[in-house]
């Protein structure tokens, strides 16, 4: 999981200029090659048979998206809910063994920084074609999942089809119909099963992160970072998500055939680094209190709580992918307290595609294709290379935004608590209480969890540099 969200919606030039600096270093691709290109230009989607265009799908994303993965209709059933989730069926237009197919091994997942986005596929298919925009027909993996009125799945499918999306939705959009009830069906019963899931999410003792966005904003005579909290609906809609993961991850296991998204229970001493960060930022963590019951009770448009909420995603460290084979025990998703698979995301992750493969040949009683059966194994290393890219590009962006903040205030002095020391060395981190700044600091005998004021002393927007000293 990300450590920031990013956006940059003040034309900042230093930022920009460096972003784009942090981009070439990086070698991060700015095109696609020719070979992709020209294939693009002549490629003929492989569209389905089953027609699902009369059900009223909606897609519910930030405003403006156009690689649109997800589309939603919910509907009562006795006894409880039926979910139909489309998933942008990306194997529809992108064949094993092609330019398209080799450049997105080569990229793994999508990436994202403050002002824009690398597309793990071209916008031709990744907001074009693929993507479930509205008023047109695409092709999809729609999955089917029963809940009973306690929103526990008592069933579910997956099979292709031609699907129509009625409308485009922002999160606020969705929210204020929600709010005011104007809302078509779906979005009524989002909210009802949304909280249901939620419910179901705390029974398991689990935690999904509702992590801020963090924006870059002008200001007058200058600019500023704020969160943006996210929206009740948001989780609703992630709640969706998360159990076509879970439901798909045990349609796998069951078969001994597939890939589960897995990460290992998070270890005593970055709970305890969590614990200085809640006390540098003043927020009461009680020691009976547990991890998962102190995120609940948070509220992120809080700023102090936003910061804590884009610092905790540290904790999800160690994540990965297990291919599963015969008599192998399947291994959690510590976070969500149950297995769980990636597959709802195809247009941004490469996992996903050959997941909805794996779940499409087990309803359908069929061996897997041999493209994906045989590229599951490489799948985990190359997951995992992207992951590493994209966590030190997010990094190397929320450290140029700090740099940038600070810069032309060298001198002054702010108030802070150490969360972590370096063993021997006078050095360590600080977390600043305003604004909300993870940096370097130093000092002698530095003590963790210590409350001090420390002067900034050294900054470089090239360099995305920031250093105090203990005063």
């Amino acid at each position: 999981m990300p450590r920031r969200n990013l956006r940059l919606l003040a034309a900042d030039h230093l930022v920009e200029a460096g972003l784009a600096e942090v981009r070439s270093q990086m070698e991060i691709p700015e095109t696609f090659p020719e070979a992709v290109e020209a294939e693009i230009r002549g490629m003929e989607p492989l569209l389905p048979d089953r027609d699902m265009t009369e059900i009223p799908f909606v897609t519910i994303d930030p405003r403006g998206s156009r690689d649109l993965d997800q589309a939603l209709a919910i509907e009562q059933r006795r006894g409880g809910y039926r979910i139909r989730y489309a998933i942008a069926d990306v194997a529809a237009f992108v064949q094993p063994g092609s330019a398209v197919d080799e450049e997105a091994w080569e990229r793994g997942q999508t990436l994202y920084g403050p002002d824009r986005r690398t597309p793990l596929y071209p916008s031709q298919i990744s907001e074009g074609g693929a993507s479930l925009l509205p008023d047109v027909d695409r092709p999809a993996q729609v999955w089917e999942i029963d809940l009973d009125r306690d929103g526990e799945v008592v069933g579910g499918r997956v099979a292709r089809a031609m699907v129509r999306s009625r409308a485009q939705l922002s999160y606020e959009d969705a929210q204020e119909q929600i709010d005011q009830a104007t809302g078509s069906e779906t979005l009524r019963l989002l909210a009802e099963v949304g909280r249901l899931r939620e419910m179901q999410e705390v029974s398991r003792d689990a935690v999904t992160l509702d992590t801020p966005e963090q924006q870059i904003v002008e200001r007058p005579g200058g600019w500023a970072l704020r969160y943006r909290a996210p929206l009740p609906v948001e989780g609703w809609n992630a709640q969706i998500s998360i159990l076509t993961g879970i439901f798909a991850a045990g349609l796998m296991v069951d078969a001994g055939s597939g890939m589960l998204r897995t990460l290992p229970p998070s270890p005593p001493e970055r709970i305890q680094r969590l614990r200085r960060v809640a006390r540098g930022l003043r927020i009461a963590w009680p020691e009976h209190l547990g991890y998962p019951d102190l995120i609940r009770s948070l509220n992120a448009r809080i700023p102090a709580h936003a910061a804590f909420l884009a610092e905790a995603t540290g904790l999800f460290t160690g994540a990965g992918y297990q291919v599963l084979e015969d008599g192998e025990k399947p291994r959690p998703h510590s976070a969500l307290a149950t297995i769980y698979s990636h597959v709802t995301a195809p247009l941004r992750r490469l996992a996903d595609r050959y997941v909805g493969e794996t779940c499409l040949a087990i309803c359908e009683d069929r061996p897997l294709p041999e493209w994906v059966r045989t590229s599951l194994p490489a799948l985990p290393e190359v997951m995992a290379r992207s992951a590493s890219l994209a966590g030190r590009y997010e990094a190397e962006c929320v450290n140029l935004v700090e740099a940038a903040l600070l810069s032309g205030r060298i001198g002054e002095v702010f108030a802070g608590i150490v969360i972590e020391v370096d063993r021997g060395k006078p050095t360590g981190d600080v977390q600043l209480h305003d604004p909300a700044v993870l940096a370097r600091v130093t000092g002698e005998d530095l003590d963790l969890g210590e409350e001090l004021m420390v002067r900034l002393t050294d900054v470089s927007v090239e360099q995305r540099r920031v250093e105090f000293s203990q005063t």
